[in-house]
């Protein structure tokens, strides 16, 4: 009807051909605005861009360059980086230092664990679960029988903001915002071992892995009618005391929760004074940790590496690893000055990318996993980034690290049912009120796509933006 009115007008008055562009072109049926127009996302703040990489031309953009709270996307900005400025092969170095000397098979003085910050030691995740009994094989090879001094873990690599000031209490203390400490260790993950009883019952702690020496908890968690888990862990890095909040399901047995490790680099000194001891090589000093210091004077013993940065991006991006990331986003600050910052880490990734083209200057980037509620950047630079990184030698490896659509990863439920499964490579983000996607697809006409959608307070639930995104990416898939 509005068409019909506008073609009469056309006739009898001067009615330019934009204004009947601007109509036919809000008219039209696209990809995006079929997107739109669900009434779930009328107040939803939205930012859309779909870029096609073969030809050079924006397909979609919908306020592309608003910047939004990307949640777990924005570590794509931290791989991209890490990748660029250190390359595939690079590997986090630890090393077993001494201040002192080896007389008659003794260690007379210190030994010291200085870290740079390497996710993988004693990591579930990826690694060497066996490296304590390999730093012990080195300290024999040096003719070490004894040690005399203590056992000191040095993480003055990094400075003392172990905890993001930007995260909130709610994550503080839980498995998924960790602290980041120059020498992380077991992932730096405690599980609480609990005991679910009936309704209305206080969970009981019944033990640790690890096993913590002096931890305390101030227990509130309840045993409920839910079938998730739905309790929290709240503490501060370096402090044994923990407050457990929330509820579990009730008469479950055993029900594990899972928090942080409050120290991890001092049970890294812990665990490798017992396993020195087991094999009969006794320390006279205790274990300890030291956040400021020089290692200047210092003899090294052994360095361990880790495995190199392609793995650690897999794991990164694949699963989501909130600390992997935010270990390796502290580690970038070294490029500056150190000890390594957060305020560094920001101004590294910052240069990296104007060096390249790529304005970071109106984006927010408060971490590198994407937990703080202030980080903010927009679709428009996700597919500049994603863009730059299909020309860049190092594309390989940072396309190998995104997992497949319906095949692996965090992508595993995504477009499964679709034709879209094993086509689409990309990033996902999701947290309270915040769901996005960033990533490749291959077109009919096999051209590849880089796009970004991210949508923040959506008035639905998490899995129905989900389907909606899903909806988009197929319909752009398959339009001509």
């Amino acid at each position: 009807m509005l068409l019909s009115i506008l073609r009469s007008l056309m006739k009898k008055t001067i009615i330019t051909a934009t204004l009947l562009g601007f109509v036919l072109c809000l008219t039209a049926q696209t990809p995006l605005s079929n997107f739109l127009s669900n009434p779930a996302l009328q107040h939803a703040n939205i930012g859309v861009c779909v870029k096609n990489l073969s030809t050079g031309k924006t397909l979609t953009d919908y306020r592309s360059a608003f910047v939004i709270p990307p949640a777990s996307t924005q570590k794509l900005l931290t791989t991209t980086t890490a990748l660029e400025l250190l390359g595939s092969d690079f590997c986090f170095s630890t090393w077993l230092e001494t201040d002192s000397t080896i007389e008659n098979g003794i260690l007379l003085g210190n030994l010291y664990i200085r870290g740079t910050g390497d996710p993988t030691l004693g990591s579930q995740k990826i690694g060497d679960q066996m490296f304590l009994y390999r730093w012990i094989q080195a300290l024999r090879k040096k003719g070490i029988r004894e040690i005399r001094g203590n056992i000191i873990a040095d993480v003055s690599f990094f400075d003392g903001d172990a905890i993001n000031p930007q995260w909130i209490w709610e994550d503080i203390g839980n498995y998924y915002a960790a602290g980041v400490y120059a020498l992380p260790y077991l992932d730096n993950t405690l599980n609480i071992q609990l005991n679910s009883t009936t309704v209305g019952d206080v969970a009981t702690v019944v033990k640790t892995l690890p096993q913590i020496d002096g931890i305390e908890f101030e227990n509130h968690i309840r045993c409920t009618s839910i079938t998730y888990d739905g309790a929290y862990v709240h503490g501060l890095p370096y402090n044994n005391k923990r407050y457990l909040v929330g509820s579990i399901p009730a008469n479950h047995g055993i029900f594990g929760v899972k928090g942080d490790i409050p120290n991890p680099p001092l049970l890294l000194a812990q665990h490798l004074k017992m396993r020195l001891e087991e094999q009969d090589i006794p320390v006279g000093g205790q274990a300890d940790y030291m956040t400021e210091g020089l290692p200047a004077g210092r003899t090294v013993l052994y360095e361990h590496r880790s495995e190199p940065l392609s793995e650690i991006l897999k794991e990164i991006n694949q699963n989501s690893n909130n600390l992997y990331a935010e270990q390796l986003f502290r580690y970038i600050a070294c490029r500056l000055s150190l000890p390594c910052t957060i305020q560094n880490s920001v101004q590294v990734m910052i240069n990296c990318w104007r060096n390249r083209g790529i304005n970071l200057q109106n984006s927010f980037i408060m971490d590198g996993c994407g937990l703080a509620p202030q980080d903010a950047v927009s679709a428009g630079t996700l597919v500049q980034l994603l863009s730059f990184m299909n020309k860049s030698k190092n594309m390989p490896v940072f396309y190998e690290s995104l997992p497949v659509a319906g095949e692996s990863g965090t992508l595993k439920g995504f477009l499964k049912n679709t034709p879209l499964r094993g086509n689409v490579h990309a990033k996902s983000g999701t947290t309270s009120r915040i769901k996005s996607y960033a990533g490749y697809m291959t077109n009919l006409k096999g051209e590849t796509l880089a796009f970004a959608v991210i949508v923040n307070n959506a008035a639905c639930k998490s899995r129905q933006v989900q389907n909606m995104i899903e909806k988009f990416l197929v319909e752009t898939y398959s339009q001509e």
